[in-house]
């Protein structure tokens, strides 16, 4: 056996695309998930919060000032849903709603100290974890791993990538 790939020496060219392989995948990313999400979960239950509020911390986090439109089209989430959960986060203090002086229909988004806390510690028990997973794997894998995401991910979304490496 190769010690960097599930394969066996002399398996063809196409084997990683097997089902057996496929299902392998699935199964290493529905695992790789719930260890990610693990963590971060258990903070979020102590305000009574789930992985939507999740994202939208980690996306307004990324995104400062981000239009609601803006957020919806990153989650695509239904505004019903994204109202629901943004407005929890709002009224408790996470995030802070501005209306555009230019234009106000626009609302923006900004994270509140308490909001940029508790990003801070979600991303740090992940990026404890990515960062063990990284440099176990070693930087050749990783360029693979980030290809193959970027790969799963639709063309728009890429786009976004291809444009900020």
């Amino acid at each position: 056996m190769n010690h960097h790939s599930s394969l066996p020496e002399g398996a063809g060219d196409d084997a990683y695309l097997s089902e057996f392989e496929m299902r392998r995948a699935f199964e290493l990313l529905f695992y790789a998930y719930r260890d990610f999400t693990a963590e971060p979960d258990a903070l979020l239950a102590r305000f009574g919060f789930g992985r939507a509020h999740h994202r939208v911390i980690y996306f307004v986090k990324v995104n400062p000032e981000i239009t609601v439109n803006r957020l919806l089209d990153i989650l695509k989430i239904t505004k019903q849903s994204l109202s629901r959960v943004l407005g929890q986060l709002v009224r408790e203090g996470f995030i802070a709603q501005e209306t555009d002086a230019g234009d106000r229909r626009r609302r923006m988004l900004t994270l509140t100290a308490k909001g940029e806390d508790l990003e801070r510690q979600l991303t740090a028990c992940q990026s404890i974890r990515v960062g063990r997973a990284y440099r176990a794997a070693g930087r050749d894998a990783v360029v693979g791993f980030k290809q193959v995401l970027l790969a799963m991910i639709n063309d728009e979304d890429r786009e976004r990538f291809a444009l900020n490496p």
